[in-house]
């Protein structure tokens, strides 16, 4: 967006409410609040992304556990956001730092045009001097197109934005190998490398607060998507905002997570991280290396199978026989279609279909492979 270093904040529910009554932990958030206002008066680009709705909403309504019924919660939901951005407001505003509310849901980063909307809003309140503050959209998300939790929302966001940080403020100071609360002897990870994920030894287990829906498994999934898009991720204490300042600044805190290198294609990082995959196509060894070391497109006569029921246009997974996740693109053809030409050479397409349609599947502008594999 600029040559500011851009910086994507998530902070969660465990850290925003207190754990006996699910009411808002103020004094943690008034000095989140000043500690991203000085950095914004810094020179940096700031988001943040706020859990809490649902809980904030429990609080208000004397209710004593998160309801698992969707409809309750999203009105739940409803109720706690307004609470939620209104002390976020009186907040930021004592220090003269103006705020704007972003509630998003899977589909605006599925839909192409909306993604790019979202985008230029992200650009044009940072123009203004303005702290965007982003949450899903609970009271209208649907279940197969919600985020699941703000851990991978905030990773989705900083992809978007062209984050240079992504910092997961949570209750716990870092990573260990297994829970700290419940394993005394549990073993710090100061910093993981990309290659590092397949051999990392954590018990991730646990599904966080019972006020929240996150947990570490959903952190490690969220590292994995800003890690690949080029952005560099810090678990670290909720509890202690500051420490945001003192990372930036070079001091080792919490858990750091080492990008890889970003893809420069804005459409290519959209299908890598703003899309969910529909299916797979399972490919020969010919099709996984003409698609990962000849830069091709993919043709049908190197697919052997078809998992899962999409149309074309949408996005799915290419994976080797073993069942590797190699790339991902968008498709020519619908799953019924390619259930057709599979195995067959292109030019036999007009006659196993009826019709004249594209020569490949998938062409390589809108494949994105995955970096040794991954």
């Amino acid at each position: 967006m600029t040559n500011k270093k851009t910086v994507v904040i998530k902070i969660g529910t465990s850290t925003l409410t207190k754990p006996d009554t699910g009411q808002l932990a103020l004094s943690t958030i008034a000095e989140l609040v000043e500690t991203l206002t000085s950095l914004k008066q810094a020179g940096y680009q700031i988001v943040l992304v706020s859990s809490g709705a649902v809980g904030v909403g429990c609080g208000r309504l004397n209710r004593k556990e998160r309801p698992k019924d969707i409809a309750m919660k999203q009105a739940i939901a409803a109720v706690g956001q307004g609470r939620l951005i209104r002390v976020y407001d009186d907040l930021f505003n004592t220090l003269g730092q103006p705020i704007a509310q972003i509630l998003l849901t899977r589909r605006e980063l599925i839909d192409r045009r909306c993604y790019v909307n979202a985008y230029n809003t992200f650009a044009a309140l940072f123009e203004l001097g303005v702290i965007p503050i982003v949450n899903e959209n609970d009271t209208v998300a649907v279940e197969e197109l919600n985020f699941g939790d703000n851990d991978t929302l905030s990773a989705l966001v900083a992809n978007l934005i062209d984050a240079d940080w992504l910092f997961l403020l949570t209750d716990v100071d870092q990573l260990y190998s297994a829970d700290p609360r419940l394993v005394p002897d549990a073993q710090p990870i100061n910093l993981v490398n990309h290659e590092d994920f397949p051999h990392l030894q954590v018990d991730a287990g646990g599904q966080g607060s019972r006020w929240g829906t996150g947990g570490m498994a959903t952190k490690l999934a969220a590292a994995r998507i800003a890690t690949s898009a080029g952005v560099r991720m810090v678990i670290t204490s909720g509890t202690q905002p500051k420490n945001i300042v003192k990372i930036l600044a070079g001091e080792s805190i919490g858990t750091q997570f080492i990008p890889q290198p970003r893809i420069e294609n804005a459409r290519k990082r959209w299908i890598a991280y703003g899309l969910l995959p529909m299916g797979k196509l399972f490919l020969d060894a010919g099709a996984v290396k003409a698609i990962c070391q000849g830069g091709k497109s993919l043709l049908p006569a190197g697919i052997t199978q078809v998992e899962g029921e999409f149309l074309d246009s949408e996005a799915v997974l290419l994976c080797d026989q073993q069942g590797k996740e190699i790339a991902r693109g968008l498709v020519n053809y619908s799953s019924a279609e390619i259930e057709k030409i599979k195995g067959y050479h292109s030019d036999k397409i007009p006659l196993l279909l009826g019709y004249v349609g594209e020569e490949t599947v998938i062409h390589r502008d809108n494949l994105v492979i995955y970096q040794k594999g991954e």
